[in-house]
Formats: structure tokens, C-alpha cells, sequence
């Protein structure tokens, strides 16, 4: 079904080819799982399966060949794919498009939600829904054709564990055999028993490995993980706080934000606390609340310095360094550098974090051109470009593979230790393992 020979892409404006030297055959009916370190070209090349990277975005060469008729599509940034106001529409939409008579449009509808574990009505609105639920959403919109070709983009990274689980059912149940699915994930374990091949990308190189799941437990994988890859039986090490809390930096009390009530809080110095809870419990909600971006319809956020939601945007990026859950709602400028140069940042500091976050070769790019995981890196450094007292992150460490996840998290822990408060929105149990010394968990206090 898929044939690439000396295939290479390199995005318009960039020196390095995001992809290069690529040789794969992909049979029909095969399972096939990406890997690669963050930035080695793995989304790009979906989308180039898909038939989405226009000419005039960049540069091709080699031989890319896709035998198929419907092809369906899965990104990491799901808003990125939702087009109708309404969820029922919105897996409607491409069935409409096809032909498909309304008498087997609706069923279809009903059935591809059901499976991908959709909790709402037809008639929900699709901006009133969680990061996961809408994961959830166009999932079932990709399902819903019965493609022969299921391209999928870390489908489950913003699912709590159990939707998460969940997907990968649906996965099982409603993919006919004879579809041909490749698949990124960053965290393979729960998703060995789903493929049939692993491909391993090398960073600029083409394909490092191909070989079957069972071979990454052996030396292969320790081989593998020492490169950067997520693989099974190679834990991330923990980073615990070195000393005991310390000032309160925000506390919260009765609050309420939009319908959602919130237990009452507090965050001190010296502290990583985790927030935890399946999809649409308020996760991101609660964390733009706390970084004073969203007015409580009830209750209080306070600091020693007043509420945060009526500081001014200077005075507010000074104090409360946000990240939000799609990183390409903070980018504004034109290239990496100018992104974390906004407000005035020194140029030694700027210089400073894109060492420390591996963007340094990446300066001179534009932000909506970089991978997910260096896009999650570029937002996590413009909120520590003003050297925040404390940071709110919301899925701080999606999209990164095992290295850049370590760093991330020896990050974090380095600026706890330092005295900053740290509050990490997350579904990625191994930070709240390695990292977390409180966890919030919205599921038990809802």
C-alpha cells in the first residue's frame, strides 16, 4: 500500500530535512508502529502519507507512493481537525462527503461514538469539550469511513488512562483487518500487542530499525532507550523535592469557575503539585484559573500580591508562568528566538533556554513548523523566559520522547529545588511519580 524511496521533506525556511533517505514498504493489512526521537521526522512523514504538506510548504525528493482510496487521520492537536459546532456533525461530516446516505450516516454516528467512548449526545458542542474528549471526537470521525488507511498521532496522549484504554479498544474492535494502520505513540507499552511491525526513524536518516514488537524488550530496546526511544522496562528516574515546602505563593478558596467546583487549594514554594482526573473534570480549567486567566464566577485565587486575574499582562507573566495544553495557542512571533524574546527577555537568558531545552538549532524557525514534543519545549521555555516564583503547566511533557521527557522533569525539579512552585496538569503517571510531592486528583474531589 505504501511504498518511499529516498524520500526526504524539509519544511520551507529550515536547513535540516525533517525526513531524509527514507526506504519503507508498508503491505496492506499491516500495523505499524513509529518511533524515533523527538524531532526525527515521525509526524511529518504522516502527513505526507496523508497527502497533506503542499508544494509551496517546503521540499521534496524521492519516491512517495500511497495505495489507497480513503485515508483517515488522526493529529496530535485535535482542534486542529474539528470543523463542525456539533459533535454529531462533526463525524457527519466526512460521511456526507462520501456519499453516504443519511440513512447510514446517523447509525454510523451513533456506533463509532459509542465505541471510541464518547459521553455525550449528538447535539454536544464541540468548543465545550475537554483536549481528550475532542481526541476522543475525531477519532471517531476518522473511524467512521472505515478507511484502508488509519494514519493515528499519538491518539491517546490527552486521555485520562482509563479513555485511554478505552481508545485502544475501540482500536481493536473497530478497525477490519484489512485496514492499514501507522501509528505514533511516544509510550508503547499498553500499545505492543496493537502492531504487527516497529519502524524506528533516525533523526534527519531515514529508518534506523524495522522489527517486530518482541524485540524491543531485549538489547535492542536498552539500546533504543539509551537514544532517546520509549521503550517497555526503562523507567524514567524520580526527582522528589530536597527540602520541605515553603511560602503560600496561591491558595484558592470556594471556587467555582464557568459550571465547575474546585476544592480548595494551596501552592507554596518549594513544591510540585500534580492535578490529576479523567477528561472534563476541569483539569486545564482550573490551571488557567490559578495562572490568572480566567475570572472565577465564584470563590477566590490569591496570592500575597492580590488576585492574579486582575494583575496586568506584564506583572502577571512575571509572577505566573503558564503552559497551556496546545502549545500553538502562545506562539506569536515569527521565529523561535523572537518567541522567547517577547517582553524584553535578555538576550543571554533567551540564548540560555534554547540550550537547555535542545531549541538552540532551531532558532531561526518558525514556531507552527516544529514537531509536537519541540513545540511543547518552546511553550515550557517562553513561560520560563521571565523567571516566574510559580509555574502552571498543563501536559508539560506530551509529545517528548524519553530523553527530552528526562530533562524536562530534571527541569521542573531543579526549579522546585530552587524554590519556585511547580503545578503539572497532567494524565502521564510516570510524572506524577517522578516528580510530584502533592497530587490533586479532580476525580475523587468531584
Amino acid at each position: 500500500m505504501i511504498t518511499l524511496e529516498g524520500y526526504g521533506w524539509r519544511h520551507a525556511g529550515r536547513r535540516a530535512w525533517a525526513v531524509r533517505g527514507l526506504d519503507l514498504r508498508i503491505e496492506r493489512g499491516e500495523r505499524v508502529l513509529l518511533l524515533g526521537p523527538s524531532g526525527a521526522g515521525k509526524s511529518t512523514l504522516l502527513h505526507a502519507l496523508a497527502g497533506l504538506l503542499p508544494e509551496d510548504s517546503g521540499e521534496a525528493e524521492g519516491v512517495r507512493k500511497v495505495d489507497a482510496g480513503h485515508v483517515g487521520i488522526v493529529f496530535q492537536d485535535p482542534q486542529s481537525q474539528l470543523v463542525m459546532s456539533r459533535a454529531g456533525d462533526e463525524v457527519a461530516f466526512g460521511l456526507e462527503n462520501l456519499g453516504w446516505s443519511l440513512d447510514q450516516v446517523w447509525p454510523r454516528v451513533d456506533e463509532v461514538l459509542r465505541q471510541v467512548g464518547f459521553g455525550y449526545e449528538r447535539d454536544r458542542a464541540t468548543d465545550a469539550l475537554s483536549g481528550g474528549e475532542q481526541q476522543r471526537l475525531v477519532l471517531a470521525g476518522a473511524l467512521a469511513p472505515r478507511p484502508e488507511l488509519l494514519l493515528l498521532d499519538e491518539p491517546t496522549a490527552n486521555l485520562d488512562p482509563a479513555g485511554a484504554a478505552l481508545v485502544r479498544r475501540a482500536l481493536r474492535d473497530a478497525v477490519d483487518a484489512d485496514t492499514t494502520v501507522v501509528l505514533i505513540e511516544h509510550r508503547i507499552a499498553e500499545v505492543l500487542d496493537l502492531v504487527t511491525r516497529v519502524v524506528v526513524l533516525e533523526p534527519g536518516g531515514g529508518v534506523r530499525d524495522d522489527v517486530p514488537p518482541h524485540l524491543l524488550t531485549g538489547p535492542l530496546g536498552a539500546e533504543l532507550a539509551a537514544a532517546g526511544v520509549w521503550v517497555p522496562g526503562h523507567p524514567a528516574p524520580a526527582r522528589h523535592a530536597a527540602n520541605p515546602p515553603g511560602d503560600v505563593l496561591l491558595s484558592t478558596r470556594d471556587l467555582r469557575v464557568r459550571h465547575l467546583s474546585y476544592p480548595d487549594v494551596t501552592i507554596r514554594a518549594g513544591e510540585a503539585l500534580a492535578v490529576t482526573g479523567p477528561n472534563g473534570s476541569g483539569k486545564s480549567t482550573l490551571a488557567l484559573a490559578l495562572g490568572g486567566l480566567l475570572k472565577p464566577a465564584a470563590g477566590e485565587v490569591r496570592s500575597p500580591d492580590g488576585s492574579p486575574h486582575r494583575w496586568r499582562a506584564h506583572a502577571l507573566a512575571a509572577r505566573i508562568g503558564s503552559v497551556f495544553q496546545n502549545p500553538e495557542q502562545q506562539f506569536v512571533a515569527a521565529t523561535v528566538r523572537d518567541e522567547l524574546a517577547l517582553g524584553g527577555t535578555p538576550t543571554s537568558r533567551v540564548d540560555e533556554l534554547l540550550t537547555r531545552l535542545r531549541l538552540d538549532h532551531l532558532a531561526g524557525a518558525n514556531p507552527f513548523t516544529l514537531s509536537g514534543g519541540e513545540a511543547r519545549r518552546l511553550s515550557v521555555a517562553t513561560a520560563l523566559a521571565a523567571r516566574p516564583r510559580l509555574l502552571i503547566l498543563d501536559e508539560p511533557t506530551f509529545g517528548q520522547d524519553r530523553r527530552t521527557w528526562i530533562e524536562l522533569v530534571d527541569l521542573l525539579a531543579a526549579l522546585r529545588d530552587d524554590g519556585h512552585g511547580v503545578v503539572t496538569v497532567t494524565h502521564d503517571p510516570d510524572v506524577v511519580t517522578a516528580l510530584a510531592d502533592r497530587v490533586l486528583d479532580l476525580g475523587r474531589s468531584s
